[in-house]
């Protein structure tokens, strides 16, 4: 049997292409294309390949339409918003996304925010750096996640690591999901289903983690910001639009809830006046929450796992829900 090839599309230090393409394995070839490189130089990469492995970086429906070999569009990321998943349905090319390989770094990041909000954390520090010690600490503005009701938006791979993680905190924990877990799997977990307006309406901290498509646009939208409790924050480290961030904004000036933790925005790079940059009550990251050291030898693993499994005739894991994306 000849070699399998895989290209790999990408913006990636070169450092860690290398350690990303050295899972390839035995009998198989990976090749590397920058995600800037001309169209052109992309679709002749993709005409003779049987893989596409695709990690910063969008793929023309022209480089898309001329790969006639392919079998998957592999990503080592979590998300899949920026690939046309309706063009890929017609050319009857599975979509897969990591399997969750970065759902440990994720999950860590969104409770970061919250202690960095429930803290006090970056005014803390910028007191203690202008000379103002312990200034922005009154002793009513701190909290605990402890006892705190935790309102998790998807349940994937992610959301069911947040949830572990602030139960060892010993919160409780609320969800909401298109897809529900089942019963047992709940009791497992010791989530509790609920409506996605009781989950905006009751919950301490609600955090973001379903992907973006056109039933998640904005799920977290006017109306279910404004039912809030006051002294609720919400956290997002899924993708920008999945919160309607005009009316984020408007809430937190008003102060109709506590504050933000924000890794997503719904335009990247932020721009710098955007107004939750300046806002004190509000916790920013650069979509950084995935990206760890740790995370590349399990995306490489996993995605060279499941090429290597479809090239031998299994069927391919963690295809990426049938939707067509939001714009």
């Amino acid at each position: 049997m000849p070699n399998a090839k895989v290209v790999f599309i990408t913006g990636l230090p070169e450092k860690i292409v290398e350690v990303v393409s050295g899972y390839t394995p035995e009998g198989f070839e990976t090749e590397m294309v920058r995600g800037d490189a001309p169209i052109d130089e992309q679709i002749k990469a993709v005409e003779d390949v049987d893989f596409i492995l695709v990690f910063g970086a969008s793929l023309d429906d022209k480089v898309l339409r001329a790969a006639r070999k392919v079998q998957i569009v592999q990503l080592l990321a979590a998300g899949y918003d920026t690939i046309n998943l309706r063009l890929l349905r017609e050319l009857k090319i599975p979509c897969c996304n990591n399997g969750g390989a970065n759902s440990l770094a994720v999950a860590d990041h969104a409770v970061l925010l919250m202690l960095t909000l429930y803290k006090q954390l970056l005014p803390a520090v910028a007191s203690i750096r202008e000379g103002r010690w312990n200034a922005p600490i009154d002793g009513f503005n701190t909290f605990e996640i402890a006892d705190k009701l935790v309102g998790v938006l998807g349940i994937g791979n992610i959301g069911r690591q947040v949830a572990r993680r602030v139960q060892g905190f010993d919160a409780r924990v609320q969800y909401y999901d298109l897809f529900p877990l089942t019963d047992e799997r709940e009791r497992e977990l010791g989530v509790k289903r609920v409506p996605i307006d009781e989950l905006f309406r009751t919950s301490d901290i609600v955090t973001c983690h379903t992907p973006l498509t056109p039933d998640t646009y904005h799920m977290a939208n006017r109306e279910r910001i404004g039912i809030m409790k006051p002294t609720a924050v919400l956290i997002n480290t899924s993708r920008g639009a999945v919160v309607d961030e005009q009316a984020l904004i408007e809430a937190l000036r008003e102060g109709r809830i506590a504050g933000a933790g924000l890794d997503v925005f719904e335009k990247e790079p932020v721009a710098a006046d955007n107004p939750l940059l300046s806002m004190e009550n509000v916790a920013v990251t650069p979509h950084s929450a995935g990206t760890t050291w740790d995370t590349w030898f399990r995306r490489a693993e996993f995605a060279y796992r499941n090429i290597k499994g479809v090239w031998e005739g299994e069927p391919p894991m963690a295809v990426a829900q049938d939707y067509d994306i939001a714009n």
